[in-house]
């Protein structure tokens, strides 16, 4: 028990403290709406033949075709996270076997080019235009069923099986289109953009340039896109002049493709494909998240407003489907229950061979305590919305895992870090064995999964309306909380040694310099885990020792200080202190923000409450720039008015359906603005969107560019997701679902 003085010291504190109401109901904070927005997904088709892929087009019925270096081609099965192959096309038994090189979109039809004519299944098949080109693979559509085709130098225009002119190009032809508006056709080379008039039977080169790739109209035939190998420029198709300079911020500069579709440019690139957006910016689709490869080799219109990205290594069918946020929840929610329950752990699905889901094993992990802790928090939330029984039976499952981390390695009011069968594993050593003979546990526990048990129980005991998990929650709160105080305000092993980071004494935490952040999110952390074991054990231990902490060891001052005082040790600091401060620690900032939970809601008086809020949002106020979903999400709960609730939408928005490891490359961008090496670690000047980046957890800084693990694992959306977005639904700043417009 704690001597008198210390009551003395926290009675003072206490008296010195003006009480305020709570500032956290006010009223006046913003409501998302939840109403559809735009998803988008990829489908992807992988190529499994050894045949070359020139030219992609989806004609009116829906039916997406391909011209290869041996026929046609076209898309099989194929769904999100399950890719399908391109396999031959043979649905038209007789064209199968002619040598077709070249297909167009014609009047919404497929039209295709072999060594003997021009030829379509539409119209009856009555188009049938015959030519003397043998080698022809490149075909465009006049006004009235008249075609100018090439083999890539010489070229004919054909009308109802007349050659009506022939001849060659100056250069090798890249592509053709026909300008409606002007009746002419357009050709493309290297290092020319020329004009093929069919009624006066002439080919004039009308524009001069260097490495030009492709091209496209736009703007109803107001503009023609060029893409270049560095970079694209636009020309007025009237005067035939350059508008402007070239444009090289781009996400990459070697431009492959370029299309409109529905009046948004579309480019493809040696680096994946990429959308302009009308704020300059791009929507960047790059990685096997989206595509088969990065080699991207032609864009067309696709079926159901979809984008077709032909690659080298198949195609890329990029979807856009309109859904709210808690339909988003609702994929995520069988995401989770289909593959990343493990033993009521909210797990990690490891080993994968190039994405596929089905050949993964879930993981053991140091931390599943933590990740469970915030799926648990987010199933919570949901009940406490919807008084949904299935999320109550998720939350006593992933309880039973929980609690079974505490009685699973005989030591009392310890949490293991996870637990796993005999026999499969693991000669690292945190591992020892269980009493029973099928089992074995993790040791080592850190402070990141006690901050997050002391969340989850604590939102658990607060929210659940049933009786019994709310007291199996006390419980816990009130087992592990008793150790610490038991053991000085350490966690302590199996050993009888403190775990490595499960320190909360005095000693230990104000032997850092002040500056160094784990003084500051030690006093944070065991504050906001002292205030919760009181709030619902009511036991005066713990509300004293909190007070204690925070008058006579200076913790108040700890976890009040400024964030922006938060930096590097100096140099005549012991090692451990330049260690822990070599730069900023984005696992404190998961460990803060959980621990606001039982900080802020749970204070021990209303000015404390204040006083921590300001804590808060002093700390949001620096990781803006990240633009956390979560962390924005947590900080409503103080009732701030401005808490950047757009961009915890954008956040929930933007982060991919796809939550598979795929590498991701964003350093060598153009498109971006890099800033010098800084503490925080913020390498541009503004975030890209999640689904730009590697799929990370909370703990991870979003301002790493590049990332990854070639697809051999899938994160769980149950922490990475669904608790801001249940988070958000409890604390009302984000509505319940609208209806879609019809």
């Amino acid at each position: 028990m704690l001597k008198s003085g210390v009551f003395l010291v926290a009675l003072l504190f206490i008296v010195l403290i003006v009480s305020c109401s709570d500032p956290g109901s006010n009223g006046t904070q913003p409501v998302h709406q939840d109403k559809p927005f735009v998803q988008d997904f990829s489908k992807k088709y992988d190529l499994t033949d050894s045949v070359k892929l020139r030219k992609v087009f989806c004609d009116r019925n829906g039916v997406i075709q391909i011209a290869t270096s041996k026929g046609l081609y076209r898309p099989h099965a194929g769904a999100l996270l399950y890719p399908g192959t391109l396999v031959p096309d043979v649905s038209y038994r007789p064209i199968s076997d002619k040598k077709i090189a070249g297909i167009t979109l014609y009047r919404d039809h497929f039209v295709y080019v072999d060594d003997k004519a021009v030829l379509s299944n539409a119209w009856a098949g009555n188009l049938y235009a015959r030519h003397t080109l043998s080698g022809a693979s490149q075909v465009a559509g006049g006004e009235n069923f008249d075609f100018l085709i090439s083999d890539g130098r010489t070229l004919q225009y054909v009308s109802d099986s007349t050659v009506v002119w022939k001849g060659d190009a100056d250069e090798p032809v890249i592509d053709i289109l026909f300008d409606g508006s002007r009746n002419i056709f357009w050709l493309l080379g290297n290092k020319a953009l020329s004009v093929f008039s069919w009624k006066d039977k002439t080919l004039q080169p009308v524009f001069e340039g260097n490495d030009l790739q492709c091209f496209t109209l736009a703007a109803n035939n107001q503009e023609i896109i060029v893409g270049t190998g560095d970079g694209y420029f636009r020309l007025d198709a009237a005067t035939k002049k350059q508008t402007g300079d070239i444009q090289k911020k781009l996400p990459w500069t070697d431009i492959t493709a370029v299309e409109e579709i529905d009046g948004k440019l579309w480019f493809g690139s040696s680096r994946g494909a990429f959308m302009l957006r009308r704020d300059g910016k791009f929507n960047y689709y790059a990685s096997k998240r989206w595509l088969p490869s990065d080699q991207v080799i032609d864009i067309a219109k696709g079926r159901n407003n979809s984008v077709l990205i032909l690659t080298d290594k198949g195609l890329g069918e990029i979807c856009f489907q309109e859904m709210t946020l808690h339909e988003k929840a609702e994929f995520f929610q069988q995401q989770v229950r289909e593959r990343h329950i493990r033993h009521g752990f909210n797990g990690t699905i490891s080993g994968m061979k190039d994405g596929n889901v089905d050949t993964g094993t879930l993981e053991d992990s140091d931390n599943d305590g933590l990740w469970t802790s915030m799926y648990l928090g987010a199933e919570v939330f949901r009940y406490a919305v919807t008084k949904s029984e299935d999320a109550l039976q998720n939350c006593r499952e992933s309880m039973e895992a929980m609690e079974r981390l505490y009685t699973i390695n005989g030591v009392k009011g310890f949490p293991s870090r996870s637990f796993e069968r005999r026999g499969y594993k693991y000669e690292d050593k945190p591992w020892r064995r269980a009493s029973h003979p099928e089992w074995d546990w993790k040791s080592t526990t850190s402070s990141d999964e006690a901050i997050g048990h002391i969340f989850a129980f604590g939102v658990m005991a607060e929210l659940i309306e049933d009786a019994d998990l709310k007291k199996r929650a006390i419980v816990l709160i009130d087992s592990m909380m008793q150790h610490i105080i038991d053991h000085n305000m350490y966690l302590v092993d199996w050993n009888g040694e403190p775990t490595l980071w499960g320190k909360w004494n005095p000693e230990y935490v104000n032997a850092r310099p002040k500056m160094v952040g784990d003084r500051k999110i030690n006093a944070s952390n065991i504050v906001a885990m002292l205030q919760t074991a009181y709030h619902f054990t009511k036991k005066e231990v713990y509300k004293e020792k909190a007070f204690e902490l925070m008058t006579k060891h200076g913790y108040y001052e700890n976890l009040m200080r400024p964030m922006k005082e938060v930096g590097m040790a100096p140099p005549d600091a012991d090692e451990w202190s330049r260690m822990l401060s070599e730069a900023w620690n984005h696992s404190d900032d998961e460990m803060y923000f959980l621990g606001y939970w039982g900080l802020y809601r749970y204070a021990l008086n209303d000015t404390l409450k204040t006083k921590f809020r300001e804590a808060i949002i002093d700390h949001w106020e620096i990781e803006r720039p990240e633009k956390e979903g979560a962390w924005n999400i947590v900080t409503a709960m103080t009732g701030a008015s401005d808490f950047d609730l757009e961009e915890a939408v954008w956040y929930l928005q933007e982060y991919p359906l796809d939550l598979i490891g795929w590498s991701v490359k964003n350093s060598e961008r153009k498109d971006i603005e890099h800033i010098a090496p800084n503490f925080r670690g913020q390498t541009i000047t503004e975030v890209l969107p999640p689904d730009e980046l590697a799929i990370r957890r909370h703990n991870a800084n979003r301002f790493h560019l590049d990332g990854g693990d070639n697809g051999t694992s899938e994160h769980s959306a149950g922490d990475i997701w669904l608790l801001p977005y249940w988070m958000g639904r409890y604390l009302g700043v984000i509505s319940e679902p609208k209806a879609h417009s019809r």
